[in-house]
């Protein structure tokens, strides 16, 4: 048979790190499919191909966790270094790359000698070398393998919510913890004995606060929210995915899709690329410097992830020596900490050092010698063995379900698993490093003296999970999902998950099918129809206000779409702002407001549906009053944001999509480098399955969603279908710099080729990669 013809010929380099030849064949959409003759040698081709794409990228977040941004941006950024280093691991390392997989550990390499063949071929070739290198003026670093092992990576996990807590019962105002942030399952509060919740600040944080470790340039930041974003943004931060069993399927064959809600706004936090080898096939979209693919599918089987809640953080209170800071109580006698000291260099400026204190191998995060008392935080990503880098590759290695069991005892992050084989088969199972707490929840910091320690984790075996379950179907969104019968009283996992507003009415339109097809779950994915809209619309006033009757009457004609083109979709948002912030004032007692600054809209919703004595005296009276109120607030900011005339408003004209460098707004030079991406409007908000999250304090763009979505047709690989938001290269002078922009704003998915045969025929160039002799 003819071979195809390639536009562009082939491009052939030698590389140091590769060990065989290598083919790369580059596909109509910019998907690289890598074709190496061992599995060490595809994950080299990955490490190479999104270094080259993506190197700034990457590079920064590497730094980053290095610690090493003062090297390249100057003293401002020791504090930071400081921090990140606090959270390197400090035990053996040699010892944990050692009890890897051999097979794991071996594509890891690959990959890491991937990304450091990028970087040298750029310092050969300068004229290549990503814009920011020459305006910055640094250069990009090279990768250890030992360092996928020692970066773990600053987390405040919740120990903010416990310092709260603790506040709140000081103040003797637990009870509105539960506006905040409501227990699911129900739980009672339950201080920790020892515990003196009223001697607990939020000093106690330390460098956690990220106040407290500065980084200039804000967006080069770690990913996080803010304190002022609300606590139902902050949730809906996670994934939506549904896996269809074959029964239910119009295919034949399961249906698995996923779409991963993460920033909007800058760099695309994933990358596409296929790899082959004897004895791998896999294809999707990996995360920037991390080895493996995070969602996508093997030749044998789909898989996908969503953020699962476990609490994997503790705050320990530590008693110090009065007179010695560096030893603390400790089980019945005085201890050392643990004390190791790094050299920080410092671009323009001497090397600093850097002094870090572990209480057996806790990061101590504060330290208070006026009060003899240290905080130390209690995480998983410190432990042992908790080696998450690796975790992807495993996964990608694995055959079948059972092989997958194995592959999870690596993987440290909260994360539903959905699975669907080329056999039928279709499972879930919650992973993520659990910790054993035998004397208390977690909902509390606790006394440091030992009685509280961790005691283990809770296998995998144990975790919730289902197996082909009967109904044919199931989906997660972030919401609390742990089954009716699991016994969470003894195998504690969290008490806080997102609203279920998502999974809801993803059920809804799941079990309104019989049979499933591809485009259901495309259409699905771009779903806005609004769950809080239609609670609103039932407690509208049958006899509103003058100021309110224009805003009602045009609500109770939507169909509580959230449009890019509705004008109801607009005042709505608007009226939800003003009634979330009315609701605060009415319902949170004063002595707690400074304590809790924003309410969960499930639980004000809730309230709203059946008003009790927090409402007043009259509560049905106060809860109308307060949503004819908000009716006529929101209608007001509707009109100054979108005129006067009503017929004009469209959601979408404030809800946009705008991408542009993390660093463009601090530096001319990088903004006019590489143009903003703008203009797109977008439907949906945080709450819809297709959710296209905004932080109204900082107005309405779109600050999260699914940058990348794709539904699989499982066994009929070709059929599958993606979305990546705004393309593979994040180089303004590659052609993949913005393409897939316009077709994600359309929300028309894309092939997802996979066969060689599929491939070939849609091929636009080919790379023939050779060891460098």
């Amino acid at each position: 048979m003819a071979q195809p013809r390639i536009r562009g010929g082939v491009k052939r380099i030698a590389l140091e790190g590769a060990r065989a030849p290598i083919e790369i064949v580059e596909d109509e959409l910019g998907v690289p499919h890598v074709r190496a003759a061992s599995k060490h040698d595809a994950f080299f081709a990955q490490g190479y191909l999104v270094a080259r794409d993506r190197l700034f990228q990457l590079d920064i977040d590497h730094r980053r966790e290095m610690g090493r941004m003062a090297e390249a941006f100057g003293p401002a950024f020791v504090a930071a270094d400081r921090a990140a280093r606090l959270f390197h691991y400090r035990g053996d390392i040699d010892a944990e790359l050692a009890a890897l997989p051999a097979e794991v550990l071996e594509c890891a390499r690959g990959y890491v000698a991937g990304v450091n063949a990028r970087v040298d071929e750029l310092a050969d070739n300068p004229a290549d070398m990503p814009l920011e290198y020459g305006i910055l003026g640094f250069e990009p670093l090279r990768w250890d393998i030992r360092d996928l092992v020692k970066r773990r990576g600053v987390g405040m996990g919740d120990a903010d919510d416990e310092v709260r807590r603790a506040q709140l019962q000081a103040r003797g105002l637990i009870d509105a913890e539960q506006l905040m942030m409501p227990l699911r399952p129900a739980w009672s509060f339950s201080v920790p004995g020892g515990l003196d919740v009223a001697a607990v600040r939020d000093a106690d944080l330390g460098v956690l606060d990220p106040a407290n470790r500065p980084m200039p340039y804000d967006s080069l930041q770690e990913p996080r929210t803010g304190p002022d974003q609300p606590e139902g943004d902050r949730f809906a931060l996670g994934s939506n995915a549904w896996t269809i069993a074959a029964s239910r399927s119009a295919t034949g064959r399961p249906i698995l899709a996923n779409d991963p809600h993460l920033g909007i706004g800058g760099a695309s936090p994933r990358h596409m690329i296929h790899l082959t080898a004897p004895g791998l096939d896999v294809m999707g979209a990996g995360a920037p410097g991390l080895p493996g693919i995070m969602q996508g599918h093997t030749d044998r089987f789909a898989f996908g992830r969503t953020n699962f809640h476990i609490d994997q953080t503790d705050l320990f209170v530590l008693k110090t020596r009065e007179g010695n800071g560096d030893q603390y109580w400790h089980k019945g006698k005085w201890r050392a900490f643990e004390i190791f000291e790094d050299e920080i260099a410092v671009k323009g400026a001497a090397p600093e050092r850097g002094r870090f204190r572990y209480a057996d191998g806790r990061p101590v995060v504060s330290q208070d010698p006026s009060r003899n008392r240290a905080v130390a935080l209690a995480t998983v990503s410190m432990l042992p063995g908790a080696n998450q880098r690796f975790a992807i590759i495993a996964i990608n290695l694995a055959k079948d379900w059972a092989t997958l069991q194995e592959a999870f005892k690596l993987h440290v992050s909260p994360t539903n698993l959905h699975y669907a084989d080329i056999n039928g088969n279709t499972g879930w199972q919650t992973i993520g490093f659990t910790p054993r707490r035998s004397k208390h929840d977690g909902l509390f910091p606790a006394p440091g003296d030992g009685d509280y320690d961790w005691t283990g984790l809770i296998p995998v075996k144990d975790m919730p999970s289902v197996y082909n379950p009967r109904e044919g179907w199931f989906a997660s969104a972030n919401e609390m999902n742990l089954p009716a019968d699991y016994p969470y009283r003894e195998r504690i996992i969290s008490f806080t998950w997102s609203d279920p507003f998502r999974y809801n009415r993803v059920a809804e339109v799941l079990r309104s099918q019989s049979k499933h097809r591809i485009e259901d779950s495309i259409a699905l994915q771009h779903d806005v129809q609004s769950l809080p809209a239609r609670a609103l619309l039932q407690l509208l006033p049958a006899n509103p206000s003058p100021a309110a009757a224009a805003a009602t009457a045009m609500l109770r004609r939507w169909d509580c779409g959230i449009e890019a083109d509705s004008a109801a979709a607009l005042l709505f948002e608007m009226v939800m702002v003003a009634l979330s912030a009315s609701f605060r004032e009415r319902v949170v007692p004063a002595a707690a407001l400074d304590l809790i600054p924003t309410v969960n809209l499930s639980e004000m919703l809730r309230i709203l549906a059946a008003p009790d004595q927090r409402l007043g005296d009259d509560p049905p009276a106060a809860r109308d009053a307060l949503i004819d109120g908000a009716l006529a607030a929101g209608w007001a900011k509707a009109v100054e944001l979108g005129g006067s005339d009503p017929a004009e408003w469209q959601w979408g004209n404030l809800h946009r999509v705008n991408i542009a460098h993390p660093l463009a707004s601090v530096n001319k030079a990088i903004a006019a480098a590489f143009p903003k991406i703008e203009g797109g409007r977008s439907g949906g908000d945080g709450t819809t399955p297709m959710a296209r999250g905004f932080n109204s304090r900082r107005g309405f763009q779109v600050s999260h969603g699914a940058s990348f979505l794709f539904v699989a047709d499982v066994g009929a690989w070709d059929n599958s279908r993606y979305l990546l938001l705004p393309g593979q290269s994040a180089d303004p002078r590659s052609p993949r710099y913005r393409d897939f922009y316009p077709k994600w704003l359309e929300g028309v998915m894309q092939p997802m080729w996979f066969s060689k045969a599929a491939v070939d025929r849609h091929a636009v160039s080919r790379m023939a990669i050779t060891p460098k002799l």
